[in-house]
């Protein structure tokens, strides 16, 4: 047993050192240079009241808290459509969807933001298609917004849930379905009442992941928006490769924002999900 636990801790060790050079190491630096002053090199904290008292990095923060949210729950909820489909009717479509799944779950960053751009820019082909028919929706449709912004994440935030999704739903056993049935429960009511709640830890923790990568997506939207839109990745690159001097304190500070903001809805979805499954036990 000895000499097992070894050779398994010995297999664990290149992706330990990994772990150590390319996480653990930048993220303890990126902690000390918050603190350190750009000005003078002293200790200080005023970094993070430059990002809380100034009103660019409030909008970045405001920006990036809401698209970050809402376009994780529209992808979720579409993803959750997409992946009950899936479950319940597998064979060759189900192939042809997985597929077509990959394929489009890795379109994103800079194509997918000209690519949006050709279809619903100022002048876009949706545009205008919708000025001629009179589609106000589209007509008005401005993507250089965060609505926009919003709706531009939802897309690559879909294919992610789905996969991500798909998974779970192999814990939805086939005789509850048949046993909600024969006690006179459709199929949204047996949804409603066991399949969502049973598949909710999951639904929670493939939020969790879709909120970081909305929060930290940054090609996608510097390609559209540039400095139009704040948003914290963007002011984060900004800091490290402005025209005039790099600001490593102030990136920092901001860094580190950004990864609370991660590990606190990290922990009100694990919190939520960890109800989630006492109550499946105590039932």
């Amino acid at each position: 047993m000895k000499k097992k636990r070894s050779i398994y801790l010995l297999a664990l060790l290149p992706f330990l050192v990994l772990t150590v050079m390319y996480e653990i190491i930048p993220l303890i630096g990126v902690v000390i240079s918050s603190f350190i002053s750009d000005e003078n090199g002293a200790v200080t904290a005023a970094n993070y009241g430059t990002v809380f008292s100034k009103l660019l990095y409030q909008k970045a923060m405001q920006n990036s808290l809401k698209i970050s949210t809402l376009s994780s729950l529209a992808g979720i909820l579409i993803a959750f459509l997409g992946a009950r489909s899936y479950y319940e009717k597998r064979g060759k479509l189900g192939q042809i969807f997985m597929t077509i799944l990959n394929m489009v779950s890795n379109f994103a960053g800079i194509p997918l933001a000209f690519a949006y751009m050709i279809l619903l820019g100022n002048a876009g082909v949706m545009v205008q298609l919708g000025r001629k028919m009179g589609i106000d929706a589209l007509a008005n449709f401005n993507l250089y917004s965060s609505n926009g912004m919003t709706f531009m994440y939802i897309y690559f935030q879909i294919p992610l849930a789905t996969l991500l999704l798909i998974p779970a739903f192999d814990g939805i056993r086939k005789e509850w379905q048949e046993a909600a049935l024969l006690l006179g429960a459709g199929k949204g009511t047996f949804w409603l009442k066991v399949g969502i709640p049973v598949l909710m830890p999951s639904i929670l923790s493939t939020f969790s992941v879709l909120f970081a990568n909305a929060l930290a997506a940054y090609a996608t939207a510097y390609a559209l928006m540039m400095n139009m839109l704040p948003l914290l990745p963007i002011q984060i690159a900004g800091c490290f490769v402005g025209d005039v001097k790099m600001q490593r304190g102030l990136g920092g500070a901001l860094s580190v924002v950004m990864m609370l903001m991660m590990v606190v809805m990290i922990f009100i979805t694990n919190t939520i999900s960890r109800r989630f499954q006492k109550g499946e036990a105590v039932k």
